[in-house]
C-alpha cells in the first residue's frame, strides 16, 4: 500500500509492472486501479528511468535506491555493475580497468547480500561477493538496493541488499529488441597477438500466448570486450646514505586480455486466472577473460646518483632483469534455475513457494614463463646490463641502456631464469645436482633451476534454496497484513589450489627461444623506457614439454593449506507485520518483524607439512596427500534478528523514516576454511636467530603457521536509519540519511607465539626435520642477525618458537555516516529548461573498529553526479564518480587472498544518443543510436606508498567508446 498520494505520472509507472519491489499480487493490484483511474502516460529514455526508480523510492517501506530500464535491454551501461556504482551510497570498484565489484556504505561486497528476482545469487570469485560486470544490461530491467533490511527479506548483509532484476513477460510490454555495440579502448594492445576493439550483441523478445495467460521472455547477450592496461609497481622504496629515495626492485609489465561472455536468460511465467502465478526462470553465464602479460621484474641497484630526495637520476648497475610472459587463462561457467508458483487461497490469503539451485564453476591459470641474458649465476657481473634513469615521485623512468640488446633478439634472450629463485625446490636437491659450473666455479644447484611456475585454481560453487511463505490481509485498525515464512538454504563452496614448478630442458645450461614460439610483432614496453621485447607464446613451453614441471603442492605447504570445502545449511523462520496508521493529519505506516536463523556451518581441508622425506602430505611417495593431514571443524549457532521500518508523511509527498534491525554477513568463506600450513624460511640468515622468545621477538623466526577457522560466526551490527525525503515533483526529489551501525561482532586477526618443537594448537605436533630446517655452515664466520660465529662444518638449526596467524570473533566497531540525495529537473526553474537536469549524491563513512583496522571497501568520502538533457529524442548525459583511498583485497601470490589498498579515484563517463520515433521516419521508428565513453579522464589505478609519497603501483588504462545501435519493435 502507498504511503502517498502520487502524482498520475508515478502512478501510471507503477502501475506498468515494471516496478521491481512490487510482487506480482501487487504488481497486479495496482494496474487494474490504474486502469480505471488513469492513462498510462509514456516516459522514455533517462527521465523515464529516473521517475521509475523514484517511484520504488517512495512506494517502499524501507530505505531503497533503485536503477529502472524502460524496457529489457535498454539499461545505459555495458553492465550493471557501472549503473549500480552511480547510485547514492553506493561505491564501484575497478578490477582490470571495469567496474566489478560494489561497496554500499564502506562495506565491500562480501558483506553485501545479492539476490536475482529475490533468490541468492552466488558469482564466481574467489569468496562470497558477487562479480557485477559479470551480469550483462541487455538481460536486466533494474535493480533495488535495501539500505535498510525487513523480516521478509532473505538475503541479506550488513551492508545491504542488491536484488537484481530480470522481466516478468506478463507484465511487460511485447516486444524484440536487437541490440548491436562496437567498442574501442583508446589504449592500443602492448601485445601483438590482442587487439583493442570488441563488439556486444543481444537479442530480446517477450512475447504473451493463450489469450495473455503465458509469457516468455529470452534475453541472449554476446560480449567481447577487450581490456589493455600498463602496470607499474615497486618492491619497496629505500633511503641510501646520501638521503636519496631508490626503489629495491622493480615491476613493470603490459597487461592485453580479452573478457568473452556468452549469457542466456529465459523466464517463462504461466498466469490462467487470478489466483495462480507460476514463474520459472533460467541464467546461463559462459565467460572466458584470457590474455597475456610480458614485463620485466628484478632487484634494482644504482650507482652514479645525482640529486635528493626523490628527485634524482643515476646509472642502474649490474641489471639482469627477469623477462616474464605470463599467459593467463580465466574460464568459468554459471547457471541459476528458480520456480517461483503463487497461489491466492482467497481474496485476502496467498501462499508462495519458492525453489532454486545456482552452480558455478571457474578455472584460473595464470602461468609464469622466465626468460633473460642468461641463467642465473651463469654471468659474471660485467656481462651484465645497465640503464640510465630519472627518478620522481611518479616512480622511475628509463633513458637508455647497455648490454640488455637481448630482450629484443629472441635468439640472445635465453629460456631460463636469471634470478636464482629456486629456493622452492630445495627438497628436490638432487634431481637438480650437475657438474656445470656457476660463473663463481661451484656447480648449478637447484637454487638455479625455476625457469617459471603454472599456477592455477578451480573453484566449484553450488547453493540450493527453498520458501515457503503464507501472506494475508488483517482486519484491523494498526496491521493490514501479515506475511510468515520458513526458507532454507544450502551452500557448498569448494577451492583448490595447484601449481607447478618449471625447469628448461636445457638445465643447467640455456637456449634462445624458439623460433616457432614468437610472434611477429613485439611487445611495446617503451612506456617504462625498456623500448620493444620479444613477444613469444608463453603457455608453449608447457605444452610442448620443453618445461619439467614439479608438483608446487608436494613442495610448497600453503598450496594445500589453501585447498578446502565449506558448507553452510541454514534455516529460517520469519514473520513480518504491515501496519498503516494516522496520527493527525499525518499517515503513519511500516512493517515490523523478526527472523530467526540456525546455521550449520563446515570446513575439511589440509594441514599442510613438510615430512621427514622433504615433501609435503607425502610421507608414502605415492604423490597422493596423506589422510594424517585432513582436517575439518565447523559450529551451530542461532541468531534472533528483529526489524522495524517507519515512514511518517509529515507533509504531502514529504516523508521521514525510521529504521531500526539487526543484521548479519557470513564470514568470509576463505577465513572459514579449516585449513593451514606450516611455513618455513629457507634463508640460512632467518634460521640463525637465538633460541629464545626475546630473540624471536627482535630477528623474527623462520616458522610460521597459518589457518582458518571454521567456527567463525557471522559478522554482526545492530543499525539505526533515520532519513528524510522530499518528492517535491514528478521527477524531482531531495533527501537527508543519517546511518549508525554498532558492529557487534567483526572478524580479526589473530596471533600467537607457538613451539613448533611442540605444536600446543596442534596435538604436540613436532615440526622439525633434521636435514631439512637445519643448516651446515661453510665457512667460519658470523651467522644471522645476531651475529652468531659459527665454524664451518657446524650444524645450525633455527629456534623452537614462532608466531601461529589464524582468525577469530570478537572485534567490536561503529559504522556512521550520512547521504545527501538530490534529483532536480531544471523544468521546475522554467519550461524552457524542460528535459535539462541533475542527479546527485554523496556520502561520509566515519568508521571505526577497535583495533584500528579499516573496514575493506570503505571510502571516507564518496559522491556522484550524473547531468542530463533530453529532447525530442535527443539525449545527453555525463556523470562522475569519486571515491577516496580504501582498503581492499585480491588473490596474490600462490593464489591466496592478500591485502591492497586502493588510492582516490574520480571517473567520468559520458553518453549521447537519438531516439529515431521522434523523427519522423517511420522506417527508423524504434532505433536508437548512442555513443557513450568511460574512464574520459584517463584516470590510473595508484597506490602512493605512506612513507616516501611516491606510487608504489600504477594501472593505466585509458578511455573506451562504445558506438551502439538499438532496434525494438
Amino acid at each position: 500500500m502507498l504511503n502517498f498520494k502520487p502524482s498520475k505520472v508515478a502512478l501510471a509507472i507503477l502501475s506498468t509492472g515494471l516496478v521491481a519491489l512490487s510482487s506480482p499480487t501487487y504488481a497486479a493490484e495496482t494496474e487494474k486501479a490504474a486502469e480505471k483511474e488513469v492513462e498510462v502516460i509514456q516516459v522514455t529514455g533517462i527521465r523515464g528511468s529516473l521517475i521509475k526508480s523514484q517511484a520504488i523510492k517512495m512506494s517502499s517501506s524501507s530505505i531503497v535506491e533503485a536503477i529502472s530500464a524502460e524496457d529489457i535491454g535498454k539499461l545505459p551501461d555495458s553492465s550493471i555493475a557501472e549503473s549500480l556504482a552511480r547510485l547514492p551510497g553506493l561505491a564501484g570498484e575497478r578490477s582490470n580497468g571495469r567496474t566489478s565489484g560494489i561497496s554500499i556504505r564502506g562495506f565491500k561486497e562480501d558483506f553485501i547480500g545479492t539476490s536475482l528476482n529475490g533468490r541468492e545469487l552466488i558469482g564466481i570469485g574467489d569468496n562470497r561477493g558477487v562479480e557485477y560486470d559479470l551480469y550483462p544490461s541487455e538481460i536486466m530491467t533494474g535493480a533495488t538496493i535495501y539500505k535498510s533490511t525487513q523480516a521478509d527479506l532473505m538475503v541479506q548483509g550488513i551492508g545491504g541488499t542488491v536484488d537484481l532484476q530480470t522481466v516478468r513477460p506478463l507484465q511487460a510490454e511485447e516486444t524484440i529488441t536487437l541490440n548491436g555495440s562496437y567498442e574501442l579502448g583508446e589504449q592500443e594492445s602492448d601485445n601483438p597477438e590482442l587487439d583493442n576493439n570488441g563488439h556486444r550483441l543481444a537479442l530480446s523478445f517477450v512475447n504473451k500466448f493463450a489469450d495473455d495467460t503465458i509469457g516468455v521472455a529470452l534475453s541472449l547477450a554476446k560480449t567481447e570486450t577487450p581490456n589493455n592496461q600498463r602496470r607499474y609497481g615497486v618492491w619497496g622504496y629505500a633511503t641510501n646514505d646520501d638521503g636519496q629515495i631508490l626503489p629495491t626492485g622493480l615491476d613493470s609489465h603490459s597487461v592485453s586480455t580479452k573478457l568473452e561472455r556468452e549469457t542466456i536468460s529465459a523466464v517463462v511465467q504461466y498466469q490462467p486466472n487470478d489466483d495462480l502465478n507460476v514463474v520459472f526462470d533460467i541464467l546461463d553465464i559462459d565467460y572466458s577473460d584470457s590474455g597475456i602479460s610480458r614485463g620485466i621484474i628484478q632487484p634494482f641497484s644504482a650507482a652514479n646518483v645525482t640529486g635528493t630526495g626523490v628527485n634524482s637520476t643515476g646509472t642502474e648497475v649490474g641489471a639482469n632483469p627477469v623477462f616474464r610472459t605470463d599467459p593467463r587463462e580465466k574460464e568459468g561457467e554459471l547457471q541459476a534455475v528458480g520456480l517461483n508458483v503463487e497461489y491466492f487461497v482467497n481474496d485476502d490469503w496467498s501462499i508462495e513457494v519458492d525453489i532454486a539451485n545456482s552452480e558455478s564453476k571457474k578455472h584460473d591459470l595464470r602461468g609464469e614463463s622466465y626468460a633473460g641474458l642468461g641463467r642465473s649465476d651463469s654471468l659474471t657481473s660485467s656481462q651484465l646490463g645497465s640503464r640510465e634513469f630519472v627518478m620522481s615521485n611518479s616512480g622511475v623512468f628509463f633513458t637508455g641502456s647497455t648490454g640488455l640488446g637481448a630482450l629484443s633478439d629472441p635468439a640472445l634472450l635465453q629460456l631460463a631464469g636469471p634470478q636464482a629463485w629456486g629456493g622452492g625446490l630445495a627438497s628436490l636437491e638432487s634431481q637438480f645436482q650437475t657438474t656445470e659450473l656457476r660463473a663463481n666455479g661451484t656447480p648449478f644447484n637447484y637454487l638455479n633451476a625455476q625457469d617459471g611456475f603454472l599456477n592455477f585454481a578451480d573453484f566449484t560453487e553450488e547453493l540450493t534454496t527453498a520458501k515457503f511463505e503464507v501472506n494475508g490481509n488483517v482486519d484491523s485498525k494498526f496491521i493490514n497484513r501479515v506475511t510468515l515464512g520458513v526458507n532454507y538454504s544450502d551452500r557448498t563452496k569448494e577451492k583448490v589450489n595447484k601449481g607447478f614448478f618449471a625447469t628448461a630442458a636445457s638445465y643447467p645450461l640455456s637456449t634462445g627461444i624458439p623460433a616457432e614460439y614468437v610472434y611477429s610483432g613485439t611487445a611495446d614496453l617503451t612506456w617504462a623506457g625498456l623500448g620493444n621485447v620479444v613477444a613469444y607464446d608463453g603457455l608453449a613451453p608447457f605444452r610442448d614439454g620443453t618445461y619439467t614441471l614439479n608438483d608446487a603442492g608436494l613442495l610448497e605447504p600453503d598450496r594445500i593449506g589453501d585447498s578446502f570445502e565449506v558448507e553452510e545449511k541454514v534455516f529460517t523462520l520469519y514473520v513480518k507485520a504491515d501496519f498503516e496508521t494516522d496520527i493527525g493529519d499525518m499517515l503513519l505506516s511500516g512493517n515490523i518483524g523478526l527472523q530467526y536463523v540456525d546455521t550449520d556451518q563446515s570446513s575439511t581441508g589440509f594441514i599442510g607439512v613438510v615430512g621427514s622425506n622433504f615433501k609435503v602430505c607425502d610421507d608414502n611417495n605415492d604423490d597422493i596427500v596423506d589422510n594424517v593431514c585432513l582436517t575439518s571443524g565447523g559450529a551451530d549457532y542461532s541468531h534472533v534478528l528483529p526489524s522495524l521500518n517507519l515512514s511518517l508523511e509529515v507533509a504531502e509527498n514529504q516523508l521521514v523514516r525510521f529504521t531500526a534491525n539487526k543484521t548479519i554477513s557470513r564470514a568470509r568463506i576463505d577465513q572459514m576454511k579449516a585449513s593451514g600450513f606450516i611455513n618455513y624460511a629457507q634463508n640460512i640468515d632467518q634460521i640463525a636467530i637465538p633460541n629464545t622468545l626475546e630473540a624471536v621477538d627482535t630477528y623474527g623466526s623462520p616458522w610460521s603457521k597459518s589457518a582458518g577457522n571454521p567456527e567463525l560466526r557471522p559478522l554482526e551490527a545492530n543499525n539505526i536509519d533515520i532519513a528524510y525525503e522530499n518528492y517535491f515533483s514528478d521527477e524531482g526529489y531531495f533527501s537527508l540519511t543519517y546511518f549508525y551501525k554498532d558492529i557487534e561482532n567483526w572478524t580479526r586477526d589473530g596471533d600467537q607465539t607457538i613451539n613448533f618443537r611442540n605444536d600446543e594448537t596442534n596435538g604436540g605436533a613436532d615440526y622439525f626435520i633434521a636435514g631439512y630446517h637445519d643448516r651446515v655452515a661453510s665457512e667460519d664466520g658470523l651467522y644471522g642477525p645476531a651475529n652468531l660465529p659459527f665454524s664451518a662444518g657446524d650444524i645450525i638449526t633455527p629456534p623452537d618458537s614462532g608466531t601461529f596467524t589464524f582468525f577469530e570473533d570478537g572485534l567490536k566497531g561503529t559504522v556512521k555516516g550520512y547521504e545527501i540525495t538530490a534529483n532536480i529537473p531544471f523544468n521546475m526553474f522554467s519550461e524552457t529548461l524542460d528535459g535539462l537536469g541533475v542527479a546527485a549524491s554523496k556520502t561520509y563513512v566515519d568508521a571505526e573498529l577497535e583495533d584500528g583496522t579499516a573496514i575493506p571497501g570503505q571510502s571516507d568520502h564518496s559522491y556522484s553526479v550524473t547531468a542530463y538533457y533530453q529532447v525530442n529524442g535527443f539525449e545527453f548525459r555525463i556523470a562522475t564518480t569519486k571515491r577516496s583511498a580504501y582498503l581492499t583485497y585480491e588473490r596474490g601470490g600462490s593464489n591466496k587472498i592478500s591485502d591492497a589498498t586502493r588510492d582516490e579515484i574520480r571517473l567520468v563517463d559520458a553518453q549521447i544518443s537519438y531516439n529515431f520515433d521522434e523523427s519522423g521516419i517511420d522506417a527508423l521508428k524504434g532505433l536508437t543510436m548512442s555513443l557513450s565513453g568511460t574512464n574520459l579522464t584517463d584516470e590510473d589505478e595508484e597506490t602512493i606508498d605512506d612513507d616516501t609519497g611516491i606510487v608504489s603501483s600504477r594501472r593505466q588504462f585509458g578511455p573506451t567508446y562504445l558506438l551502439n545501435l538499438n532496434y525494438s519493435f
